[in-house]
């Protein structure tokens, strides 16, 4: 090994720029927190004499000075992965190219020949007593770059991590050293704000115990892992590791005991964090850093049972395509291993592709669920591969649905000032029929997510407002009814449920009428079995209440919760009172409603009982 800030070989002989590379040739740059900025340095100011190098990169932390206009006619950045202003804006201004692939696809690049290498520039730990350097944090796609490329030149770090896995290269195999000492790029933590904050709680509601991880990068991905505390036996599969997920480690939240590939251990390619995150990766057996044609394999990410994938987007429209790497015409970030990881999630067993984004951009002042995709903007993933939407409105599920029951989906989870105009939009494209509407959908007294979770008779259901997108669920449950329920319930037989019947009945002002149900949710599929409602009276500030439960729950209780929650809601609402007719034979619901207070009284109906109950709001 060579003296500090020189190039040498192996052999400790020295060695210069023009003896590594020419003008024309094509370089690797090592990525993300493991960028050779030292090595990348001393080549910037030892070789003004060769032009049109073209630098190969993904996103590169620090200064990405080599994207400057001062150094174009020495480097051309081709970047895989848009990542930094200096690079952003060097695409912006045609100054570097973006060249648009999966993460998982890169490797083949250079070993095929696609693009291939000259040189990979790469950042390592010393070497091991047995001749072995680490590549440390970024095993990702810098080892299929080592292995193609016809030179590797390597800055030789002491505060480069030791990571296991996959992350081992011989010196042997490297053509140049570099002795340079640096500290690693660091991102701290970001500051949630509240919207943020209640998509990760969303996201969270939809991961159970025992899951698998990927976990992509930004806010709110960080907000998810925050409310995770509470779970239980979690694994990770997942390109990259941050700060939150090595909190979560720490207290055993993430054990990775109940994977179903690699049992036991953390796999991933790469890690950006704090120094905390450095340290703790440093030789730490239990996680595993492989080449990303391994961890972003589809096929391998779906080798784990309920595979959980989470990524963010800049917008989604009401078909349910999302984009990921562009704001119109302008190109902002790549598509990475967003794709890999929602087709993987999709192919796993119990698996749940999901995309998290607020619900509006640019202050509020435009709509992230869209009617149709800006113009020049692409699609990253397609509307097949992803389950769920959440947004800081609620979770929109996808899977199955239809177009229309995919917009209405979407539109309940879109920002409440622009359901309307999504409507009238999608309209025009036939996707959602005139007779279907939006109204105010959100019930605030559930509590912040909207919904809770209850178990009877040791099976658990979620209790939530009915909303436009059930109106098929609806239609289900209507058509599940015996001609006894129906009559206790309508006070007749109506034998038809049609599409616009069942529309009205699920597009509630839920601010003044009140439609809950209870729902059995077994992942994208949901089924209803019980029904709840009132309907505001304004003449004396009270309400009308009915229920209808489905047979094989009938007597177990539902309707008592419902109502429960019907009175507490009324009575939070501010209203006096409230009555229910009932057929007088059917003496299950006239004992419900007797339990919760209700007195009878006097009837006009003969066969029929009126009962009422006072509320607090009658204070």
């Amino acid at each position: 090994m060579g003296t500090s800030q020189q190039l040498t070989t192996n052999d400790g002989q020295r060695v210069n720029w023009s003896q590594l590379l020419k003008s024309g040739s094509r370089i690797f740059l090592g990525s993300h927190a493991a960028v050779p900025h030292a090595l990348i340095r001393d080549l910037m100011a030892h070789s003004r004499h060769l032009h049109d190098i073209e630098i190969v990169q993904v996103y590169a932390l620090g200064d990405n000075q080599w994207a400057e206009p001062e150094y174009t006619q020495q480097f051309k950045v081709n970047t895989l992965f848009i990542g930094g202003e200096q690079v952003r804006t060097a695409v912006a201004e045609g100054r570097a190219d973006y060249t648009p692939c999966f993460m998982s696809d890169i490797p083949s690049l250079f070993q095929e020949g696609i693009l291939p290498l000259d040189a990979a520039l790469i950042m390592v730990s010393p070497a091991d007593k047995y001749g072995y350097h680490s590549l440390g944090v970024s095993v990702d796609i810098v080892s299929a770059a080592l292995r193609s490329a016809k030179k590797v030149i390597a800055q030789v770090n002491p505060q480069m991590p030791v990571t296991f896995g996959q992350a081992f290269i011989h010196k042997g195999q490297i053509d140049a050293f570099f002795e340079a000492e640096a500290s690693l790029p660091e991102i701290a933590a970001p500051e949630l704000d509240a919207v943020t904050e209640r998509i990760g709680q969303y996201v969270s509601l939809l991961i159970e115990d025992g899951a698998t991880l990927q976990i992509g990068f930004g806010n709110i991905c960080d907000a998810v892992l925050r409310y995770l505390g509470n779970h239980n036996d979690l694994g990770v599969h997942s390109e990259l590791i941050t700060d939150g997920i090595m909190e979560l480690m720490q207290k055993g939240v993430i054990n990775n005991r109940r994977k179903t590939y690699h049992q036991h251990k953390a796999v991933t390619s790469f890690c950006i964090g704090s120094q905390t995150l450095y340290d703790f990766v440093d030789g730490n057996p239990h996680i595993g850093f492989y080449p990303s044609e391994y961890v972003n394999s589809p096929a391998n990410i779906a080798r784990n049972d309920n595979m959980i994938s989470i990524n963010s987007a800049i917008e989604v429209d009401l078909t349910g395509q999302v984009v990921s790497d562009s704001i119109g015409h302008q190109f902002y970030s790549g598509i990475g291993g967003h794709v890999d990881f929602s087709r993987g999630a999709s192919m796993s067993k119990g698996g749940k592709p999901i995309i998290a984004l607020p619900s509006t951009a640019k202050d509020g002042t435009i709509s992230r669920i869209v009617p149709h995709l800006t113009e020049g903007v692409g699609v990253a993933t397609s509307r097949a591969h992803v389950y769920y939407v959440v947004t800081e409105f609620g979770v929109a599920s996808l899977r199955g649905k239809s177009i229309r029951e995919r917009a209405l989906e979407l539109i309940r989870v879109a920002h409440p000032k622009f359901r309307q105009q999504l409507l009238d939009e999608v309209r025009q494209h036939y996707y959602v029929p005139n007779y279907q509407t939006i109204k105010s959908v959100e019930v605030p007294e559930l509590g912040p997510v909207g919904f809770k979770e209850l178990c009877i008779g040791g099976e658990y259901f979620d209790l939530r407002p009915l909303n436009p997108s059930d109106e098929r669920r609806l239609q289900e449950f209507f058509y599940s009814h015996t001609k006894e329920t129906l009559q206790m319930r309508y006070n007749t037989v109506p034998t038809q449920m049609s599409r616009e019947k069942s529309c009205t009945l699920v597009s509630v002002d839920q601010s003044s009428d009140l439609a809950l149900c209870i729902v059995r949710q077994k992942g994208s599929a949901a089924e209803i079995q019980a029904v709840g409602r009132y309907y505001y009276l304004p003449h004396d500030n009270s309400c009308e209440v009915a229920f209808v439960t489905r047979e094989v729950y009938q007597g177990k209780g539902m309707a008592s919760r419902l109502l429960e929650e019907m009175i507490r809601i009324a009575e939070q609402r501010g209203l006096t009172a409230m009555h229910a007719y009932v057929r007088a034979e059917n003496t299950k619901m006239l004992a419900v409603f007797e339990r919760a207070g209700f007195k009878r009284m006097p009837s006009e109906e003969l066969g029929e009982v009126l009962l009422k109950r006072p509320l607090a709001g009658a204070a």
